[in-house]
């Protein structure tokens, strides 16, 4: 029974990536909003309803990877070792990410990350779609420190500091990216730079909210 979900797990992961890189060819070819859902599913070999089983809408085939990690700042404050700062957390997990070369902080070799981020900045619909990814993800930081302080308002400014410096670290990571620089070098000046980002952070917040 085991081997068997974990076939079918294999099977629906695989479909989900047949899905999407068939969508993100399309869309960087002809542009987001002249590719219909249903073409997108011919090009990958399945049905239209299967694309709106797996993803819901045709923003969602397309950011889905990047959703994924919408708790990934959250997570991280929740399972911080005791004594260690928010801060800490989020600058421990981020150099744990650079050093795996993760796709979701701008690390990947991969040209199709690339072509979402190009889509992500020339359509409307999913540059918005990205602003409520941010704006979740800050909110769900904010509810993990609140559970510990008690005060949701200083949650929000810590969580909104905490996921601005995070977000700026990855658009440098894209930018450079999409001037072909090397990835090795990216990722090396990436984690020097997180080290910074976060210490100036850390000033700031000075060292809230502390963990017994």
């Amino acid at each position: 029974m085991t081997e068997e979900l974990g076939l079918r797990a294999r099977k629906k992961r695989q479909t989900a990536s047949r899905i999407w890189q068939a969508a993100v060819d399309l869309c960087s070819e002809r542009g987001f909003d002249h590719v219909s859902v249903a073409e997108i599913a011919e090009a990958a070999e399945v049905s239209k309803m299967t694309v709106f089983n797996y993803f819901g809408t045709k923003e969602g085939v397309i950011v889905s990877p990047m959703e994924e990690h919408v708790g990934d700042p959250a997570r991280a404050v929740r399972e911080r070792q005791p004594g260690e700062s928010a801060v800490a957390a989020l600058r421990g997990q981020f150099l744990e990410q650079v050093t795996g070369r993760d796709a979701s902080i701008g690390l990947s070799g991969d040209p199709r990350t690339l072509k979402v981020r190009q889509l992500i900045s020339e359509t409307p619909t999913l540059a918005h779609r990205m602003v409520s990814f941010h704006m979740r993800s800050v909110q769900l930081l904010a509810d993990a420190l609140a559970e510990e302080t008690g005060d949701m308002l200083l949650a929000r400014v810590a969580a909104a500091q905490l996921i601005g410096a995070r977000n700026a670290l990855i658009m440098e990571n894209h930018q450079r990216s999409l001037v072909d620089d090397p990835l090795d070098e990216i990722a090396k000046d990436c984690a020097a730079s997180a080290e910074r980002v976060f210490g100036q952070v850390e000033k700031g917040l000075q060292g809230y909210p502390g963990k017994n």
